[in-house]
């Protein structure tokens, strides 16, 4: 394994996390996996471990000690880490910000800006000491740039993201790690299921009639961002459907 690159990645047991392990794996890349399910877990890691060394590890990225333990703690051959892709996060509560129960603002909070930090920080002088060509790359959303209905929260924290990847690469530079924010459109993953809490008609409702993007073409593009020349950084990569794009202000209007 001396010479194998090593991707981390969170959120791996679904989506984007889950399609970008399996990608990696075809194209030869040690892999470390988190996620919070276990069975899913195991069933990956049986599954890619027949092709290239995989550790995997049951974490809930919102506990800062579960995840420093777990960094500090990977087995002698799968430290070297060159790819970081911070995957893990999730949607709740479609609805508008007044009929939100506040426990899912949350667990966004928790997951998408708590979670990517305490990762990235117990990682960090991992990729620091990896040096040129490593990549730390951050899962986004459009949502961190453009405003819907029911995004407020989640939006939000896809906003963090953003601005927490342009920091960290002014805080990085001079050490040879990239940092991308990768923004992706509509997707059709777990994504509204989760967010609907298991609604079914609701999921195939956002996806009737339309070609939205899948795992695996985000899944193409973080092992795009992660083999870049080592000289090149994107900063931030928006990508949506061709079906997607943006619509007008909403006004709102007297009805008399």
């Amino acid at each position: 394994m001396q010479n194998t690159p090593i991707a981390f990645i969170t959120g791996a047991t679904s989506g984007f996390g889950q399609a970008a392990a399996r990608y990696f794996a075809d194209k030869g890349w040690a892999l470390v996996l988190s996620g919070r399910r276990e069975d899913r877990l195991k069933a990956l890691s049986d599954e890619l471990s027949a092709r290239v060394p995989v550790h995997t590890a049951t974490l809930d990225v919102r506990d800062a000690d579960a995840v420093i333990d777990m960094v500090s703690n990977l087995p002698e051959g799968f430290k070297a880490i060159k790819a970081l892709v911070n995957n893990a996060g999730l949607a709740l509560a479609p609805q508008p910000s007044q009929d939100v129960d506040l426990t899912d603002w949350h667990t966004m909070i928790d997951t998408n800006i708590k979670g990517l930090v305490n990762v990235t920080h117990a990682l960090l002088p991992t990729l620091i000491a990896t040096g040129q060509g490593a990549s730390i790359i951050n899962i986004g959303s459009i949502a961190g740039q453009w405003p819907y209905r029911g995004s407020h929260v989640y939006g939000a924290s896809k906003a963090f993201v953003k601005q927490f990847s342009y920091n960290l690469r002014c805080d990085l530079q001079g050490t040879g790690v990239r940092v991308t924010d990768l923004a992706p459109g509509i997707a059709e993953t777990e994504f509204t299921l989760v967010r609907t809490k298991g609604d079914q008609a609701a999921s195939d409702a956002l996806y009737e009639g339309t070609i939205p993007l899948s795992a695996d073409d985000i899944a193409e593009q973080i092992y795009y961002i992660a083999t870049l020349p080592d000289h090149m950084n994107i900063n931030r990569l928006e990508v949506m459907p061709v079906r997607q794009s943006w619509n007008g202000f909403h006004i709102d209007r007297d009805q008399a």
